[in-house]
Formats: structure tokens, C-alpha cells, sequence
């Protein structure tokens, strides 16, 4: 099969597992379009250039290959979801700063990561995979301090009570 066909698979069965965690969370339109920009020009033809086996995100290959992924930066700065969205200005310290997620966009981080490991370690999931990853790789760094403790707060949940309950549990959820 070619890469194009391989790539597309990966995505749409992302998508697709998104978008099931997304409608048990309360956030159907979110769940529907999801990561619609993979499907444009900047994403995917350069993720089907740099696609190799499914097992982790093609943007990885084009930053061997460039240093940097433009790839990555067209995606994070149209989906809300990232956290490296969420920078700003401080009007105090003039530097960048990361910025608290509204909720809305912190749930769909969720269904994204939970989504994200079941395609990229397949069998190897386990519901501690997602917490696993975030611990992994120090984006407290990356995330507004409360942003951070909720989403760990929830992949924490995810792995001690699974899927069904955490996600009964963050429907409820209005704010943090």
C-alpha cells in the first residue's frame, strides 16, 4: 500500500477515535472537526512524504530532515487543542507565556491524547499510556501551570478508573 493510503489510514482512524472519546465527553462538534487541517496542503502531502511506519507522527522525520517541522507549526497554531497554542504575551514580563486552555479545548486535548496512543502504540495500549506520555516528556514546561495539573489530574483518572468512568466524570466537568 502507498504512503498516501497508509498515511491517510493513520489519520482518519486518529479522527475517528477522537471523535468517539470527544461524544462520551460532551463535545460532539469538536469530535467532528477534529484536525481538519491534516487534511491540507501544509500537512498532509509533507506528512506523506516523511510517513514511514504509523508508529509515530511523520513530523518527526521532517525535523531530521529540516531541523524543524513545518509541518508541526501549521498544525499546532490552527487546532486549539495543543497546548503550544496557547502562548502569549505577557503584558507584565513582555516575554512568552503559556496561557490557562479553555476547557472546552482542554477536553478535546484529552480524546487527542487518549487517541494519539491507541493509534501510535497499538496493542501496547494501556490506560495509563496517555499519562505515561505527558510524564514523558515535560510539557509542564509547555502548559499553563493549572492546565497542566488538570490534564495530568485526568489522564490520573483515565488510569486508575478507565475509559468509560473518566469520561463520565469529565462530561460534568465545567471548569477548572
Amino acid at each position: 500500500m502507498s504512503k498516501f493510503f497508509k498515511h491517510l489510514r493513520v489519520i482518519t482512524r486518529h479522527r475517528r477515535l477522537v471523535r468517539k472519546v470527544c461524544f462520551k465527553i460532551g463535545i460532539p462538534l469538536q469530535g467532528l472537526t477534529h484536525d481538519l487541517s491534516k487534511f491540507s496542503r501544509e500537512e498532509f502531502w509533507t506528512s506523506v512524504k516523511h510517513f514511514t511506519d504509523g508508529k509515530f507522527s511523520p513530523t518527526m522525520n521532517e525535523r531530521k530532515e529540516l531541523g524543524y517541522s513545518l509541518c508541526w507549526m501549521h498544525h499546532k497554531g490552527r487546532n486549539k487543542h495543543h497546548a503550544e497554542y496557547w502562548f502569549d504575551v505577557n503584558p507584565v514580563t513582555k516575554l512568552y507565556e503559556p496561557i490557562k486552555m479553555p476547557i472546552k479545548y482542554l477536553k478535546e486535548m484529552f480524546a487527542d491524547r487518549i487517541a494519539a496512543c491507541k493509534v501510535y502504540q497499538g496493542k501496547g495500549y494501556t490506560q495509563s499510556s496517555p499519562l505515561e506520555y505527558l510524564l514523558s516528556r515535560n510539557e509542564h514546561k509547555l502548559m499553563h501551570e493549572e492546565t497542566f495539573k488538570e490534564i495530568k489530574r485526568w489522564l490520573e483518572l483515565l488510569a486508575n478508573v478507565g475509559e468509560k468512568e473518566a469520561c463520565k466524570i469529565i462530561k460534568k466537568q465545567k471548569s477548572y
